[in-house]
């Protein structure tokens, strides 16, 4: 779906400030040194909201008055950070950005992404999880640099000296 001959590229936001990070450095690097010479890149901001199920992870009695409680939340979650996602684009001139909720694991809502926008980019922060952690929680920039089928770029925060 690349639109205008442009290249596709879709980044990937949560409500992290890796991820905010990677859309900031994303858009100062790429996107606005070339917006006045019309950016090659077509840009989609993807956020997977996660299901209320897989947020909530009980079965008995009183399930069914959680969830629709948690969904709320999540939409709200979701809301906040497509609005950031908005403030930081408009405070760079970058007004023609698309900006998507999905609901589903954000591993595979960002590879469908890529799929559907025939993306030849996808960018992605990273939380910097050691081994032990990316084992046990996983890692989306892991699993998109295995699994996407375009380019995948991990945006990392620099650290922070003491």
């Amino acid at each position: 779906m690349a639109t205008e001959g442009k290249e596709v590229m879709v980044v990937g936001i949560d409500d992290s400030a890796h991820s905010l990070y990677a859309l900031e450095w994303t858009l100062d690097h790429i996107i606005v040194p070339f917006t006045k010479a019309n950016s090659p890149f077509k840009l989609f901001i993807v956020h997977a909201k996660p299901s209320p199920a897989s947020a909530v992870s009980l079965a008995g009695p009183g399930a069914a008055e959680i969830f629709p409680r948690v969904d709320s939340d999540l939409k709200r979650i979701a809301s906040r950070v497509i609005e950031k996602a908005k403030e930081v684009c408009v405070a760079r001139s970058v007004h023609d950005a698309v900006l998507e909720v999905i609901e589903g694991d954000a591993r595979n809502v960002l590879c469908e992404a890529v799929e559907r926008h025939r993306a030849s980019m996808v960018v992605v922060g990273s939380r910097g999880y050691g081994a032990i952690k990316r084992a046990f929680l996983g890692s989306v920039s892991d699993y998109c640099a295995h699994h996407a089928h375009c380019t995948v770029m991990i945006v990392k925060m620099p650290k922070t000296k003491h």
